[in-house]
């Protein structure tokens, strides 16, 4: 065979199609499964990784305010304020702390050893049985001002269910209450905040193993000098980039399945959506977050410089802008428009819906679109910088 005809057959070949392509594939897919499995640190971030976080945040985190502290002050301690702080002492909500007064609960408050103040005043049985009711009066330290609001909240919420079971037990009307509630609680019935946060940290944990871990390794290629070597190969540059994207993927949907076990049986988060649709969405999140580590590791080349830019452009973002724990639509709005520009946001939206509210395809399906656009970006970007020479 001339060397034309060795060119010819090169280039129709392509790199994949051809049986010399798919054999050239084989060999850098078990070269990097092999790095992979000889990687201590690949494996920690994949697996450890997730475990940890996990554990973390199911046990160790919590959006709700409980056990709260609450100093109580009764300037004339009767059989009504016995009943009415009963109800507080049955509520796994507070921790209550009667107070001779109200210099001492002041005090209490400004040292840190309590939250909140009830007061309730010298007349308190009189006006309860007047036709306006008596006040309360509720003092809250707004230091932590979600934390303040939760409290006062659960001191409203306890003071209209002790009214309205006081009027049912005398047997007349609750003229006393304004308004009357009946709370109906949508897609996380318990309010357990675990059922929020542990399928918004899968996210978090597929930025760490597709973004993150993907720049670092292919940068300690170009570090080590292995990626110059391969390059010196007759491998086309699809190759590459293919070797190097199916690896992390599958190691990612890994971690993915090991995240969604530990969530379901071991914190009962429930999942009442499909699992195919989850997988589905997962690997087009995956696919833009390989896409964003491989064009972090063609642009630094650089192990150190590679974990610190995926750090701030990936994972921090994915942390602190996804709705993972803050709600984006509280954010500022120039705030909420970089929100658009990270792939987490709209896999966290996936995954909440997912698991809590099922397949409401009104939710899924622009949010999966977003991520089709955004792999596509991302891949096609990296494909273009990444160049089968040396600079």
């Amino acid at each position: 065979m001339t060397p034309e005809n060795v060119k010819k057959t090169a280039r129709t070949s392509g790199g994949l199609p051809g049986g010399g392509g798919k054999m050239r594939l084989r060999g850098l897919l078990r070269k990097e499964f092999l790095q992979i499995l000889r990687d201590p640190s690949s494996i920690a971030i994949a697996f450890l990784m997730p475990v940890l976080l996990l554990l973390l945040f199911g046990y160790g985190v919590s959006l709700n305010a409980k056990h709260v502290p609450l100093g109580i002050v009764v300037d004339n301690p009767n059989a009504d304020t016995s009943s009415f702080i009963g109800s507080f002492r049955q509520s796994s909500y507070f921790s209550p702390v009667v107070m001779p007064g109200m210099r001492q609960a002041v005090t209490a408050m400004e040292s840190g050893d309590i939250e909140g103040i009830l007061h309730l005043r010298e007349d308190f049985s009189r006006q309860l049985r007047g036709p306006e009711g008596a006040p309360i009066q509720v003092i809250v330290d707004g230091t932590d001002a979600n934390n303040a609001r939760q409290i006062s909240g659960y001191v409203q919420d306890a003071w209209s269910k002790w009214l309205g079971l006081r009027s049912i037990a005398r047997g007349s009307a609750m003229n006393n209450i304004p308004v009357q509630t009946e709370q109906r609680i949508w897609f996380n019935s318990e309010l357990r905040s675990r059922d929020f946060l542990v399928p918004g940290l899968i996210a978090v944990i597929m930025t760490l193993i597709g973004a993150l871990l993907t720049a670092m390794v292919m940068a300690r290629e170009w570090e080590r000098g292995t990626m110059e070597a391969l390059l010196a190969t007759p491998v086309e540059k699809r190759e590459i980039l293919l070797g190097k994207i199916i690896p992390y993927f599958t190691l990612g949907l890994g971690g993915m399945t090991l995240s969604v076990t530990m969530s379901f049986f071991l914190f009962r988060v429930p999942l009442i959506g499909s699992l195919f649709v989850l997988f589905v969405a997962a690997s087009l999140f995956l696919f833009a977050s390989l896409g964003m580590g491989l064009l972090i590791s063609i642009i630094s080349k650089n192990q150190f410089v590679a974990g610190q830019v995926a750090i701030i452009v990936t994972f921090l973002p994915a942390f602190i802008l996804s709705g993972f724990i803050f709600d984006i639509r509280s954010m500022p709005l120039p705030i909420r428009f970089v929100t658009h520009l990270i792939a987490a946001s709209y896999f966290v939206a996936i995954l909440q819906t997912v698991f809590l509210a099922g397949d409401i395809w009104q939710v899924i399906l622009p949010n999966a679109l977003a991520l089709v656009i955004m792999s596509a970006i991302f891949l096609g970007i990296s494909t273009r910088k990444f160049r089968k020479r040396l600079e």
